[in-house]
């Protein structure tokens, strides 16, 4: 288990991202919306009234209102159900919009739309070789949120990508990290162990992603085989594995059931065998039960 022992004691560290969301300062969004209408159309009004008696104060008293109702309407913004809005003025986060519906926010902000949806990313079919150096081919599937909206805009630089990216890292390295077939000297492997595996795989990607602000809800390999070019020589080593532990168990069983047979024997007085017929017994008995041969009925005697 050594290099199970060895990836857990090297834990992915990533910066700590520079900020966290926070909820951003709002207002109503219909109540603004009809405060912005009524000073644009009472201010419009205004106006056309002073042009119309060529009053400059008049135009005055008409254009301020009518400006104030428009920049109120700048600060409107709409947020569907599975996005959020990120907040920044000046350079200066100020807060993140999660809430669905109409809202008024400081109309001279930066206003970022971050989709909050569930994703699925699944990467290529990568070759690598694995701990015992065999090139495999490994592909996984890793489903995805954004959790911190501050952190997935301002730690990174493309947050999907970022998660691209460290995906596949964390494949290879799993990957690297483990046979893919066990033996006795290492029972841990990706064939045998998927769960186990994937649960790694899943650590291993939540904690290089969590600077990023996203949270990892499941992953999963996809695909796991060895590379074409040795893909026929590992089949057939798997296979006469198998046949050696096929023919492991029969012996084990026939060696039980003769030596049922000679105690059942002796105990039921059925015949009498000295060490010579004991072991022509075992011979025949072995021979039938763990080969392919016919049965022969000796009718003579086993001295002549």
């Amino acid at each position: 288990m050594t290099a199970e022992r060895d990836t857990d004691a090297k834990p992915v560290r990533m910066p700590e991202s520079p900020v966290v969301e926070q909820q951003a300062f709002r207002l109503p969004g219909v109540l603004m919306a009809v405060v912005a209408l009524v000073l644009v159309l009472g201010g419009g009004g205004v106006l056309f009234a002073g042009i119309v008696v060529d009053a400059v104060l008049l135009m005055g008293l008409g254009l301020v209102p009518g400006v104030a109702g428009l920049v109120l309407l700048g600060g409107l913004i709409a947020v569907a159900p599975g996005e959020a809005r990120v907040l920044q003025f000046l350079g200066r986060y100020t807060g993140t919009v999660r809430s669905t519906g109409l809202h008024w926010v400081n109309p001279f902000s930066s206003k970022t739309k971050v989709s909050t949806r569930i994703r699925n990313h699944e990467t290529a079919v990568m070759k690598v070789n694995d701990s015992d150096g065999n090139p495999i081919e490994i592909a996984s599937v890793v489903v995805w949120q954004v959790a911190d909206t501050a952190q997935a805009t301002f730690a990174v630089d493309s947050f999907v990508e970022f998660v691209e990216t460290q995906t596949e890292t964390a494949v290879r390295h799993i990957a690297t990290s483990y046979p893919y077939d066990g033996d006795e000297d290492q029972p841990f492997s990706l064939r045998d162990n998927a769960d186990e595996i994937t649960g790694k795989l899943s650590a291993e990607i939540a904690a290089r992603v969590r600077a990023a602000g996203v949270d990892v809800v499941e992953s999963r390999l996809t695909h796991l085989a060895y590379a074409p070019e040795i893909a026929q020589a590992m089949l057939q080593r798997q296979q006469a594995g198998a046949v050696v532990a096929a023919r492991q168990r029969i012996v084990e069983g026939a060696v039980g059931m003769v030596d049922l047979a000679l105690q059942k024997l002796s105990e039921r007085e059925v015949v009498d065998l000295d060490e010579e017929r004991k072991a022509a017994m075992v011979s025949n008995l072995l021979v039938v039960l763990c080969g392919d041969t016919q049965p022969v009925v000796n009718t003579g005697s086993l001295y002549h």
